[in-house]
């Protein structure tokens, strides 16, 4: 059997070379706009967790940035907890409404769709995060238009 003689990783090293860019160091022009959309079911994945990070990074880069959760995505908007709203029932419980919150205070806009809060998920618009814009189903679209008529970076979230 072969002897394995390289040392024990140690706390504090390095696997990569984590500090070396290729890329320019992009922020948005003047007026640059942003959309991140959710179609992704909270705690079923890294995906809602991970864009609403990159959402945060656009509105940091200066991009005029919205995130719009719709279908199973507005289960990422609603308020949690256990056994109290608002209490953290495990490590990561609350990332996504801290995230949001994050976000929404850094400048961001955060729409829900009314049609997936009530009619898929038995939720009414008290349910939301604090500043988290409820919007008519045919919005949904036209939020989505609307960026893309102003040629906005468009980032779609989907699990299935």
């Amino acid at each position: 059997m072969p002897a394995i003689t390289a040392p024990k990783h140690q706390d504090g090293d390095f696997f990569v070379d984590y500090e070396e860019k290729v890329f320019e160091d992009v922020k948005a022009e003047p007026g640059q706009k942003a959309l991140v959309t959710f179609h992704t079911v909270a705690f079923e994945g890294s995906i809602g967790f991970v864009n609403m990070l990159q959402a945060t990074r656009l509105q940091r880069k200066g991009f005029e940035t919205s995130i719009l959760l719709y279908g199973p995505g507005v289960t990422l908007g609603i308020q949690r907890g256990f056994p109290k709203l608002g209490d953290e029932a495990f490590p990561g419980h609350l990332n996504f409404n801290r995230q949001l919150t994050k976000f929404m205070a850094e400048g961001g806009k955060v729409y829900a769709c009314r049609f997936a809060l009530q009619a898929l998920y038995g939720h009414g618009e008290p349910s939301l995060i604090d500043g988290v814009r409820p919007i008519n189903p045919l919005d949904v679209l036209d939020l989505k238009l609307l960026h893309v008529r102003d040629n906005a970076l468009i980032i779609d979230t989907w699990t299935v």
